[in-house]
């Protein structure tokens, strides 16, 4: 990997900040718009930042860790980026499309590489009718939300609603209901990752639900469709002692 063809982008934290003035320093620097691989400094939230920011130049991003968990990024070391970089190991995600129509009569589109998620807005539980594939699966899910996910996002907000791991490859998505109150016992289900989901809420007016991809809130929604979109690709680069897949499948041994 050439050091010319190199760019960084960093958090606006101090620590990432500092880091990227650094390897700037060490490496030199290109726009994003010119590069080939764009170095992320930051943690898990600013690399979601960055695969939405770039996602239609279709260049890989290599992250290292200057954020918390730093789940999607690599270790931090300043020495022989190039070479790193020469031997990462690319992952190809394909996000998730939300369409959601509001009670006004809007709708708006929207892209997510980890989830998208619906949640009640007041003190009253959502009422969320559930369709897959056109079919009618669940009529009625009274929960504080319901959320859909892809492989790389099982480990994130999925797994903190009790929602199943995905190793990558699985070709399924994750539906996963956030504090379930009706039917007590429905955990969520396992889909093909082109199935089609349609949440329907329910007395919209009176039980007002926002619909959430990644970060891109719409509030007061009627009807949310969620389908994966092959068309795009995002490519995320990991050392090979680190790489994605092993990740999610130690995740699934934690205690």
């Amino acid at each position: 990997m050439q050091t010319d063809s190199i760019a960084f982008v960093a958090a606006e934290t101090k620590i990432a900040q500092d880091a990227m003035y650094r390897l700037k320093h060490r490496y030199g620097h290109i726009p994003p718009d010119k590069a080939d691989v764009i170095v992320a400094l930051g943690g898990d939230g600013f690399m979601l930042e960055s695969l939405h920011r770039y996602m239609g130049r279709k260049v890989p991003i290599y992250g290292m860790n200057r954020g918390t968990v730093g789940f999607l990024m690599n270790e931090f070391r300043e020495i022989d980026l190039p070479e790193r970089i020469a031997e990462a190991q690319t992952v190809e995600l394909h996000p998730l499309q939300m369409e959601a129509h509001t009670v006004s009569g809007e709708s708006m589109c929207a892209l997510a590489i980890n989830e998208v998620s619906l949640l009640r807005e007041t003190r009253q539980a959502a009422k969320l009718r559930i369709k897959v594939d056109g079919v009618e699966r669940l009529p009625e899910l009274v929960c504080d939300g319901a959320l859909v996910c892809t492989p790389a996002g099982s480990t994130a907000y999925n797994l903190s609603a009790h929602g199943p791991i995905l190793p990558m490859g699985s070709g399924l998505l994750a539906l996963t209901p956030i504090s379930p109150f009706r039917p007590r016992r429905w955990r969520g289900a396992l889909l093909p990752h082109g199935a089609e989901v349609v949440f329907e809420v329910q007395n919209p007016e009176k039980r007002p639900v926002s619909a959430v991809a990644d970060y891109t809130e719409v509030r007061d929604v009627s009807r949310v469709k969620i389908v994966e979109d092959r068309s795009m690709k995002i490519r995320l680069m990991f050392d090979p002692e680190h790489n994605l897949e092993e990740r999610i499948l130690k995740e699934q041994f934690v205690e």
